[in-house]
């Protein structure tokens, strides 16, 4: 799973949990999306996350 290449977000783990409280693992994946982006005068993709995204913390190309 991709990283977030501006806050470092990722992928979160955990349990799930049934009814009868039985635990298996579970992995929660960040909404991340490589896009092309302007830096330093040039295009780029990244993965960037969508909170990043709506929040103008970089620039599409």
């Amino acid at each position: 799973m991709a990283k977030c290449e501006i806050c470092g977000k990722g992928a979160h783990f955990g349990n799930n949990v049934s009814h009868s409280h039985r635990r298996s693992n579970r992995i929660w994946n960040s909404n991340v999306q490589r896009v092309t982006v302007k830096v330093n005068g040039g295009n780029r993709k990244m993965n960037v996350c969508t909170k990043c995204l709506r929040a103008g913390k970089v620039e599409h190309a």
